[in-house]
């Protein structure tokens, strides 16, 4: 092997051992394209080295999956002919160079992945990560990453429906911008699949001329953010979100035409991986002609041509004798269209230029990277965190200003900031506004019908512990769901971790994956797609592995949409789940005690699925004004949100002898959730929770202007003790006003 050979193999991230693989497919040594079109497939990005293996452990079939991993996003079935199409992806390192660009991109990302299936996107949610406010970068980071999705939603009239934000030291140096979308599908029209077969059919590329944005992204995205990476602004494409509206109905009609074999995004790695993937999933070659393809600028080479990552571009391959009738249809919405090359039987991925064949390789070979399970080791960290002692903290002096603390930080404050900058009515079937129910709403039109949408991941409870945690944000998910009155039905996953190599990051991703599945398959929620995202570091410190869920669940009848404020005064409220007092991971532990430590709530996923199964049974039998699942800031934050809500207060009366008042109204302990009711619905509803064996206790009632929590606990000076007395007005003024005073700081 040359030396100058091997130092290309090396700047390119090939290993020595990829390298002889490479050769060994080939029958011989690669030249630089065919070595550039193997870095960037066998990138972790494109190639999934660290994770395939791993992510054969999920759950993915179900009576109601249609389209379960391998395709550009997955299908379930809602019946009455109809289906929904769901997708979550990460944009994170080029939102942390270029948060507008890198923001918005991935929301036309993912909106791609949704239509290229043939559903019209419906719905688009977020999940975000960030360091903490105070910090002008960070602030800077957040209003350019929700100006991008904004901007790019608005535009192309998908409207953003639900979303999480958390705000955290470990996003520091490396923020997380994840983008979800949500489509619907009639099931008598064709589901169109990324494959290309049939010798001879043409292969077009439709949408934006290539140019030389977003150049070896898929190698920018499966690294460490270093300062000299995050010089490479050439790694970052643009977005183009007029196009892409244009782009959506062109591909719509296209496929309902019945004139295309196959489908596929320009995403990571450009016309390398749509190419190549295309051509290995329909066991068939494709040619390219360098000459014909589309280019926005002069003088770009194949490398270039072939590593873009330019946005808004699609590669279609074409039934034969079809191409003017397609250039008809995309003309027609001024898309750009042209013929580039044509599907062979050869097996290969050939890019030719006046004849010249520039690069020949194996397409299966390129879209299968070789798969690694490196070395695991359970983190040292452990040790120190389990060893805090939480069970002798000192006691809060004044209970009303830790709520009013806990209520105006970012994690747990009002989102407003940031919904009010989406347009998240548009479409017409938005039912709730964000943040009004447990999920996002949205209609499915001709029929009673609605579908419920969240993305739910508490990332301190996987730092303590990754299996836990992981399965907990898939119960909570679920949770959400059920609380806004829709039955679960499928996961797309976000996982988001540092370095693979490095045996503890590893293991938290292997254990991250065994908490997802396990609680996927007792709540049957099936994993239909998703998306790894690793090499989330900076300075050599990877951030809490953040393992996000997105849920998909079907309300069958709208009527019995359910939200989570209180609706009338002298409504009964209660709690289903037990109380346990768990402060590890909590939000209070780390705003009132700067800790990050102990255990995460324990997870009864048994019982949790008997609590959410009488949850959406008393919801369906309408004995329910309002259902709110407890989470960050526990019982007291749940109990304000829906005073807040419903600009009612709540007089609650808790009797807990064995917990402390601390643990009792800010603990964080899973299965829990807060309905409110008519008194005459009561009897019924205990009757429901005896007959599933689920914990029920009546604790209070919604009255006017305040919430007032008192109680019996441990160590409390008289038995009557008001622990909390604070107008709704104040609530309200907190919670709502606290994001938006940080970023005007």
């Amino acid at each position: 092997m040359a030396s100058g050979n091997a130092r290309i193999w090396e700047e390119m991230g090939l290993t020595a051992n990829e390298y002889e693989m490479i050769k060994e497919s080939l029958g011989r040594t690669p030249n630089q394209l065919e070595l550039a079109l193997f870095s960037v497939m066998w990138s972790e990005h494109c190639g999934y080295k660290y994770s395939r293996a791993l992510l054969k452990r999920l759950p993915t079939t179900g009576s109601h999956v249609l389209q379960g991993p391998g395709e550009n996003a997955g299908i379930v079935d809602i019946h009455d002919g109809q289906a929904v199409v769901l997708k979550i992806e990460s944009h994170n390192h080029p939102s942390a160079v270029e948060p507008y660009a890198g923001a918005a991109t991935g929301v036309g990302g993912i909106l791609r992945d949704i239509f290229t299936m043939g559903a019209r996107p419906v719905a688009g949610l977020n999940s975000l990560r960030f360091g903490l406010l105070e910090d002008p970068h960070q602030r800077q980071l957040l209003e350019g990453a929700v100006a991008g999705m904004a901007d790019y939603g608005n535009t192309v009239g998908v409207p953003m429906v639900a979303g999480e934000i958390y705000f955290d030291d470990s996003y520091s140096g490396n923020c997380l911008v994840n983008a979800m979308a949500v489509g619907l599908l009639d099931k008598k029209d064709p589901i169109a699949k990324g494959i290309a077969t049939g010798v001879g059919n043409p292969v077009m590329a439709v949408g934006t001329p290539t140019g030389r944005d977003g150049i070896e992204g898929a190698a920018f995205a499966s690294g460490e953010l270093t300062e000299a990476s995050a010089e490479r602004r050439s790694a970052i494409p643009k977005g183009y979100p007029e196009t892409g509206k244009r782009l959506i109905e062109a591909c719509l009609e296209a496929i309902k035409s019945g004139y295309l074999v196959g489908i596929q995004d320009m995403g990571a790695a450009g016309l390398t991986s749509s190419a190549c993937e295309m051509a290995a999933r329909g066991g068939h070659g494709i040619e390219l002609d360098m000459n014909l393809i589309p280019v926005r600028e002069a003088g770009m080479t194949p490398y270039e041509i072939m590593l873009s990552e330019t946005q808004e571009r699609m590669l279609l391959v074409v039934k034969a004798g079809k191409e003017a009738a397609l250039k008809g249809i995309f003309s027609k919405w001024e898309v750009p269209i042209a013929t580039i090359g044509k599907v062979t039987d050869d097996g290969f991925l050939r890019l030719k230029s006046s004849n010249k064949v520039l690069a020949e390789v194996p397409a299966k070979a390129l879209a299968s990277a070789p798969i690694y399970q490196p070395e695991s080791r359970r983190p040292s960290y452990l040790e120190k965190t389990a060893s805090v002692d939480l069970d002798n903290l000192p006691e809060p002096q004044d209970h009303n200003q830790v709520l009013l603390r806990l209520l105006a930080s970012p994690n747990i404050a009002s989102k407003q900031w940031i919904f009010q900058q989406y347009n998240y009515f548009a479409g017409g079937n938005t039912l709730v506004p964000p943040g009004a129910a447990g999920a996002g709403i949205i209609a499915i039109k001709d029929s009673n019908k609605a579908i419920g949408l969240t993305v739910d991941c508490n990332a301190r409870f996987c730092y303590l512990d990754p299996r836990s945690g992981a399965a907990a944000a898939v119960a909570e998910a679920a949770r959400n769901l059920v609380c806004s009155g829709a039955k679960p039905l499928a996961v797309t996953d976000g996982l988001n971790f540092g370095n693979p190599e490095k045996p503890e990051i590893y293991w938290q991703f292997v254990a991250a994956i065994d908490g997802i599945a396990e609680a996927c398959r007792i709540l049957d929620t099936p994993v239909i797609g998703g998306n790894v995202s690793f090499y989330n570091e900076s300075n050599g410190t990877a951030i809490y592995p953040t393992p996000i869920i997105g849920m998909v669940g079907l309300i069958q009848n709208r009527a019995n949409l359910c939200t989570q404020s209180f609706k009338q005064s002298g409504d009964v409220i209660v709690l289903l789940g037990e109380n346990r007092g768990e402060l590890g991971g909590s939000e209070y532990l780390k705003l009132e005690h700067d800790l990050v430590a102990g255990y995460p709530p324990q997870l009864d996923l048994d019982l949790e699925k008997r609590i959410q199964s009488l949850c959406l049974k008393a919801i369906e039998a309408g004995l329910i004004s309002s259902a709110h699942d407890c989470s960050e800031g526990g019982l007291a934050v749940a109990l304000a949100e829906c005073c807040v809500l419903g600009q009612l207060g709540a007089a609650i009366t808790l009797e807990q002898e064995d917990l402390a008042a601390a643990k009792l109204l800010y603990g964080e302990s899973h299965g829990r959730i807060v309905m409110s009711l008519l008194p005459e619905h009561l009897g019924r509803l205990q009757e429901l929770a005896e007959t599933l064996e689920v914990p029920l206790a009546v604790i209070g009632q919604v009255q006017a202007q305040t919430l007032q929590i008192a109680g019996r606990v441990k160590n409390a000076d008289s038995a009557g003790q008001i622990f909390i007395n604070l107008s709704v007005e104040e609530l309200e003024k907190t919670w709502r006003g606290a994001i938006a005073c940080q970023m005007e700081l």
